[in-house]
Formats: structure tokens, sequence, C-alpha cells
């Protein structure tokens, strides 16, 4: 669990971020804190380009109650998990071998380790502040009979990944922690394989007792019989009826799971869109920014402007007054000139007459 934590926590400062450093890490938390660290991790991988192991992530199913348990357990626990991956090797052979001594031996040893595992994980989950109901506990101790009975099972327990409870093949002798045992005599107590066998004189013994004796030992065999039949399909309903409960089980387990994965999902599409709106209102922010900017230019420009337009007109009747000085100076020389030249011509006619 500590290993998960560090390679997120790589992660999140900058290094690569792997399926698995997320998968220990989310694996280990309470099943409460598991969808919303999910959609965060995969959230964060998006955002970091890695589309791909964000869907990865967002396909992560939270765990039951029941199965992080038993993660807890390989995690907190994980010098426990050889002896029982070595016990369900053996009872696994002695099962394949129909040796129904060693089975029994076996079957002995698994109640113990079975039933303190099972005390070890309600313990760990306490410390943990998660309540393990009787239910829970029995899905545990399902979990870990089907480690036994099962190597695919117990590969999948040793990772530290459940989803969900296991179960054990039906038939295995792990389930009910029992062995075989021989056939019993109900009336006697006694195997039927440790009876002695009637001799030919003991049959025709019992052939000549005939009568009313006969007929009172057969109706109480039959009784037996009866009742036996009857145990038996008792047995064979509850099984069936407890079978159909796992199923759905199973089948709401399932459709959780598909519930939490569209929430996963909508609540992923519902983040997009409040990072996109978040994008168009810094967006539209810089636009206010620039606008508001261009404004200013815009008052700076028609200040300068109206400043122009000013010094425009001046220059404007500086340059009238001064074309108007200037036509004035012209017309005053242009009539000196003309009465310079008429002053030179009445002289040169007064010297002329002389």
């Amino acid at each position: 669990m500590c290993e998960g934590h560090a390679g997120v926590d790589a992660a999140q400062a900058g290094g690569p971020v792997e399926l698995d450093a997320v998968a220990d890490e989310l694996y280990g938390l309470p099943p409460g804190e598991f969808t919303a660290a999910r959609d965060a991790r995969a959230k964060a991988a998006q955002q970091s380009g890695d589309r791909g192991l964000a869907a990865e992530i967002r396909r992560l199913r939270r765990p039951t109650l029941a199965a992080w348990a038993g993660n807890l357990l390989v995690r907190e626990q994980p010098d426990e998990v050889g002896p029982l991956l070595e016990l369900g090797a053996e009872m696994r052979r002695a099962h394949r071998d129909l040796a129904g001594g060693q089975l029994r031996e076996l079957s002995a040893r698994q109640r113990q380790l079975v039933s303190a595992l099972a005390r070890q994980a309600q313990q760990l989950a306490d410390r943990a502040g998660q309540r393990l109901g009787q239910a829970a506990q029995r899905e545990v101790e399902g979990t870990l009979h089907a480690v036994l009975a099962d190597p695919e099972a117990a590969e999948q327990w040793a990772q530290g990944r459940l989803t969900r409870a296991l179960t054990a093949p039906t038939g295995f002798p792990a389930v009910t922690g029992t062995a075989p045992a021989p056939s019993t005599d109900h009336r006697t107590g006694q195997a039927a394989d440790d009876r002695p066998r009637k001799s030919a004189a003991s049959a025709k013994t019992g052939a000549k007792a005939g009568g009313r004796t006969g007929a009172k030992a057969g109706g109480k065999g039959s009784a037996d019989r009866v009742t036996d039949l009857a145990a038996a399909r008792a047995r064979r309903e509850r099984r069936e009826e407890w079978r159909r409960a796992q199923r759905q089980a199973a089948d709401a387990g399932d459709a959780l799971h598909s519930r939490e994965d569209a929430l996963g999902t909508a609540r992923q599409a519902a983040e997009d869109a409040e990072d996109r709106r978040h994008r168009a209102q810094q967006r539209i922010a810089e636009l206010k920014g620039l606008l508001k900017d261009a404004g200013r230019e815009e008052k700076d420009a028609r200040a300068a402007q109206r400043k122009a337009g000013d010094r425009l007109r001046k220059a404007e009747r500086a340059t009238s007054e001064a074309r108007r000085a200037a036509d004035d100076a012209t017309a005053r020389a242009e009539r000196l000139a003309g009465r310079l030249s008429s002053t030179d011509e009445a002289g040169r006619t007064g010297r002329t007459d002389h």
C-alpha cells in the first residue's frame, strides 16, 4: 500500500504514471474512499495528456467490503499468504487422489487457518475504521476457501486487488471445512464400511426370523430412509437457495459497479464541461481586458485628435492671417511702385521742357 502511494506521489510530482501504481493505491483505500480517489486519478491522468491511462483507471471497480478486507489481509499480513497457498495445493492433491485420511487431516488444518485469518481480517478492518458484519465475515471466509480450492482464485487474492469475494468450486472439501466421511448406519451410528459383512448363515437366520419382527424392522428402516431423503432434500434446497442468493448478490454487485462506472463517466463529463466553462471565462476575461485597453487607447486617441484639431485650426488661422498680411504688403508695395513710376515720369518730362 505504501508503494502505491509512493508511485502516485511520484507521478504527481512529474514522474511517469503507471496503472499498477494507481491500482495498488486505490485498492488499499476503504471502499467509501475508492470512487472519489479513482476519479481524481483519472482526471489527473487526462489533464497530463494520457487519455488511455485515464480510461483504464476509470474502468477500475470499487471493491465490496468483504473483498477489501481480503485485500487488506494480503497487504498487511503478507507472511500468511504462503502457508494458505501451500495448504491449498496439498488439499487439491489429496482431493484428486481421493485420499480420505489425508483430507481429514488437512481439513482440520484448513479450519484452524481459515478461522485465524478471518479473525485477522476482521481485526485489520476494525483498526481501519470499517466494521465487518456477519455476511461480510462469511464472504471473507468464502474467499479463503476459494483460495484453497482454486489456484486461479489464489493468484487473484495474492494480488490484493479483489473487487468482490470469491467462492470455491462446488464439491471441494474446503468449502464446508469437512473431509468426505464414510457412510454411516443411522440405527447403530457405525460406519458402513466398518460393519462386518453378514455370513450366509446369518443371512439364513435373519430370513427365518420373519414375521412381525421383520416387518417392524423393515418399517423402521423405511421410516429412516424417508427421514434421510427428506433431510437430503432439505439440504439440496438450502444449497440451491444459497446459490440463488449468491447469483443475486453477484448480479446486484455487477449492477452497482455499472452504476458506479456510469456515475464516474457522468462526473468526468461534468468536470470536462466545468473545465471548458472555466477556460471560456478566462478567455472572456482576457477579451474584456483587451477591450478595456482598446477603450483606453481609443480615449487617448480621441484626446490626441482633439488637440491636433485645435493645433490645426490655430495653424489655419495663422496661415490665413499671414496670407492676408502678405497680400496687403504686396498691394502696398505695388501701390508704392506705381507712385514711384509716376514721379519718375514727371521728372523726365520737366527736364525735356527746359
